[in-house]
């Protein structure tokens, strides 16, 4: 018998089965394409916050999460043997104005209340950078300390190997039995709104690609609108198109040769680097673009876990917490505007 059943095998539905088979319930996830078939296998990894103002509930569930997201990662590579290829590098931004740099200035001193004293928000020299600074015309760069990097196929394979050392079974078809939590992605979030007869969620396309450049001890790199992640092994990801309308969820064309001629001159340190893989997927995006968590709105007594979107991975250590207490406790922590009403 099976306490728990998550439909869905990517880092929200896994997330969810590790909380779960942690707190000894027995889990089964079922998924017809796999680990981390959908979005959550993809290349970029950016674990980066919201800017430190206009504090919600949203940016503090982020923020708790990004902190958890240490002690969260080393557990479940301790416990499932599989490297995640998380750590806590940082992420330099260019400033690009005398306006931004007064707001990137004032987001550092809201920075040490919000943030408690865990992370900084602070305004540097781009020649502190060295070759790997991004351009900026005003010479100086925002650093935080709270944005991360994981590799998200390896985080998947890192979880799922955990939810199995732990009693659990990750399978491609069978029977959902127990507490049953859908975790589907985009495609879920389709067929939902379609069930409803109105739009709740659907899924927007994004295109990455991975560089043969050996930075893994750099931070992170968001400018002109593209995110630069050096990875532990000898890469650098590069993130991502924005497409509502698509004809093929899993191919690349030429606007990603946009996003990589962008961050190429954002970064000259990538220039002439051998791009050796080409990746596109499907975000899962709710009405809202907050996750959506809580009583599924159609099935009565099931659960959804949904909309991660592209602060999916950043958020999984905190989904995992609220929807394990959910559904297992009936105990509901899970901010309002992440409740499935929110998007209905």
């Amino acid at each position: 018998m099976v306490d728990v059943s998550v439909m869905g095998a990517g880092v929200f539905g896994l997330s969810v089965a590790y909380a779960c088979a942690k707190q000894g319930a027995r889990v089964r996830v079922i998924d017809p394409g796999g680990i981390g078939a959908g979005s959550s296998g993809g290349l970029v990894g950016a674990l980066a916050p919201h800017a430190p103002e206009q504090w919600n509930e949203k940016k503090a569930f982020q923020f708790d999460s990004l902190i958890m997201a240490e002690t969260f990662w080393v557990e479940v590579e301790t416990i499932g043997g599989v490297s995640a290829g998380y750590d806590r590098t940082g992420r330099l931004q260019p400033v690009m104005n005398e306006r931004g740099l007064e707001l990137a200035y004032a987001r550092g001193n809201t920075a040490k209340e919000l943030w408690q004293g865990k992370a900084d928000w602070q305004v540097v020299s781009a020649q502190d950078g060295g070759d790997w600074a991004p351009q900026s015309p005003t010479g100086y760069l925002i650093h935080d300390t709270l944005s991360a990097r994981m590799n998200p196929r390896s985080a998947a394979a890192a979880l799922a190997a955990a939810v199995v050392a732990l009693g659990g079974e990750i399978t491609d078809a069978g029977a959902a039995q127990g507490k049953v939590v859908w975790a589907t992605g985009w495609r879920g979030l389709m067929d939902l709104s379609a069930e409803l007869g109105r739009v709740v969620g659907n899924g927007e396309k994004g295109q990455s690609a991975l560089l043969r450049v050996a930075r893994p001890d750099m931070p992170q790199i968001f400018a002109d609108g593209v995110h630069v992640v050096p990875h532990a092994d000898g890469t650098v990801a590069i993130g991502s198109t924005t497409e509502r309308d698509f004809d093929d969820p899993s191919s690349t064309d030429t606007q990603l040769d946009t996003v990589l001629e962008r961050a190429c001159a954002a970064v000259p340190a990538l220039r002439g680097a051998e791009v050796i893989e080409r990746w596109a997927g499907v975000r899962p995006r709710t009405k809202s673009r907050a996750p959506m968590l809580g009583a599924h709105p159609t099935r009565v007594g099931e659960f959804i876990a949904n909309g991660g979107f592209k602060i999916g991975f950043g958020m999984a250590p905190k989904v995992g917490q609220v929807m394990t207490d959910l559904v297992l406790a009936g105990r509901n922590d899970i901010p309002a505007d992440f409740q499935p009403e929110a998007s209905l």
